[in-house]
C-alpha cells in the first residue's frame, strides 16, 4: 500500500487529462478481471435499466468500472495538489459560489449519494467551510493515514464511525456544523425500510429523514461527477427540499430516492454499481446477485 500511495503522490504531477486517462486504461483493464463486481454492476443494472438492451448496460459498467478507477487515481490531486489548482479543476454549480451562508445558518444535512466523484464535493467544501461526515476506517493503516489527511487538509472535519451511534451527529448539526449524509448503501434491515429504488424494493436508511426531523435540520443535496474531456469536476448544490420530511418517514425516504434515482439516470456510468444495492430481500426472497 505504501507503494501504491508513493506512485499515487507522482501521479499527482501530471496534468489531469493524462491522469484521467490513466484511470481509464486501469478501469477497463479492472472490467475484464474482477468477474464478481463486474456481475454485480450488470445484475444492478439490469434491475435498475431493464428498458435498455444488454450492450448498452454493459458500456455502461464497462465506464462505471473506468470512472471509479478514474476517481480513486484523482485522489491525488484532491490530497496533494495546491489549493489553488483545485479551485481550478472544480467548478461550483449554479452559479460558482460554494453556498456556506446557507449551509450554516442553521443545521444542515449535505445529502451526497454514492458518485464516485463524492470525494471531490467533500474538498471543495472544506477549502471554504469545516463540516463532518460519517467514516469507514480503512484497514490499511497507511491508507487510512493519507485518506483522513486528505479529508481535512483545509478546514477541521470531524469524522464519525458508525460504532459511535447518532449522538455525536446531532451535536454537530446542533452546533450548525454541516454533516454530509450518504444513505443509499444496503446495510441490512436495521433502522430501515424496503422503498422502491428505480422500482426494486430495497433496504433504505431512515436516518436523513429521522435526523432531520429530530434536529430540524435542512437538507441540501449535492453532487460531484466528471466535467467533459478530462477538465475537472462539477461540484451542483441543490435546492434546500421543501418541507422535508414531513410526518412520514417512509414517504420522506421514498421521496429521497426518488431524488437520487434522477440523478443517476443523468449521469449513470458514474454511479456506485459496484455495490450490492439490493442485496437484503424482504419476506426471506432469494438473491438477486446469484448467478444461475
Amino acid at each position: 500500500m505504501k507503494l501504491m500511495l508513493g506512485l499515487m503522490w507522482l501521479l499527482h504531477w501530471l496534468p489531469l487529462p493524462l491522469l484521467g486517462r490513466f484511470g481509464d486504461a486501469v478501469g477497463s483493464l479492472l472490467f475484464v478481471l474482477l468477474r464478481s463486481r463486474r456481475h454485480i454492476a450488470l445484475t444492478n443494472l439490469r434491475l435498475c435499466m431493464p428498458e435498455l438492451t444488454e450492450a448498452e448496460r454493459v458500456d455502461i459498467a464497462r465506464r462505471h468500472f473506468q470512472s471509479y478507477s478514474r476517481s480513486v487515481w484523482e485522489r491525488a490531486v484532491l490530497w496533494w495538489a495546491s489549493e489553488a489548482r483545485l479551485k481550478r479543476l472544480i467548478t461550483i454549480d449554479p452559479d460558482g459560489v460554494i453556498p456556506v451562508a446557507a449551509m450554516t445558518e442553521k443545521p444542515t444535512i449535505l445529502l451526497c449519494p454514492h458518485f464516485v466523484c463524492l470525494d471531490v464535493a467533500g474538498a471543495a467544501i472544506a477549502m471554504e467551510a469545516s463540516a463532518s461526515s460519517m467514516y469507514v476506517t480503512q484497514k490499511n493503516a497507511a491508507f487510512d493515514q493519507v485518506l483522513r489527511a486528505g479529508r481535512a487538509r483545509f478546514k477541521p472535519v470531524k469524522l464519525f464511525t458508525r460504532q459511535d451511534g447518532i449522538k455525536p451527529i446531532l451535536r454537530a448539526l446542533r452546533d450548525k456544523l454541516p454533516y454530509f449524509m450518504l444513505p443509499d448503501m444496503d446495510f441490512g434491515e436495521k433502522d430501515a425500510e424496503f422503498v422502491p429504488f428505480f422500482g426494486i424494493q430495497a433496504a433504505t436508511l431512515t436516518a436523513t429523514a429521522r435526523i432531520a426531523a429530530t434536529t430540524g435540520a435542512q437538507v441540501m443535496p449535492v453532487i460531484a461527477t466528471f466535467l467533459p474531456n478530462y477538465q475537472g469536476w462539477r461540484v451542483k448544490f441543490y435546492p434546500v427540499w421543501d418541507n422535508y420530511p414531513g410526518e412520514d418517514m417512509v414517504a420522506a425516504t421514498r421521496r429521497m430516492n426518488q431524488f437520487i434515482e434522477e440523478r443517476v439516470r443523468e449521469a449513470p456510468a458514474e454511479y456506485f454499481w459496484t455495490h450490492k444495492r439490493f442485496k437484503t430481500r424482504p419476506n426471506g426472497e432469494p438473491s438477486l446477485y446469484s448467478k444461475h
